[in-house]
């Protein structure tokens, strides 16, 4: 369970790096969309797990090892807007959130599911 205060700076975060992503760092994406679904951050507040949602992208494994081979310059740039408000700037961990992915196949799978109509029959055993 996260307290507060990893809730408040996780929030803090996910905020400012979708700034970053949408101003300086735009050329890694291309086309694609990007969302910041969470940020997880941990207990002492030096490492940041955020998890991203990618949409009209094909290959969203070269995006994420794009990520990794930024990762110092997104975290120096994160640096340069929370600097003042924090004495330690978290390490960030960048993974893909595919819960979208999950929903839409556990989707499929209740779309193909048969269910057989109910029998307007009463079982006599039931009746007294």
């Amino acid at each position: 369970m996260e307290s507060k205060r990893q809730q408040k700076f996780g929030r803090q975060i996910q905020k400012d790096l979708s700034e970053i992503f949408q101003k300086e760092f735009k050329e890694i994406f291309g086309g694609a969309m990007v969302t910041i679904t969470d940020v997880k951050i941990s207990p002492d507040l030096s490492l940041a797990r955020c998890y991203l949602s990618f949409l009209l992208v094909e290959q969203p494994n070269e995006i994420m090892k794009e990520l990794e081979f930024k990762n110092k310059a997104i975290r120096n740039a994160l640096a340069n807007r929370i600097r003042k408000q924090v004495r330690i700037i978290p390490n960030l961990a960048f993974f893909l959130d595919d819960t979208a992915a999950y929903a839409a196949k556990i989707e499929a799978l209740f779309d193909g599911l048969v269910i057989p109509p109910a029998s307007d029959e009463i079982d006599s055993n039931y009746i007294d």
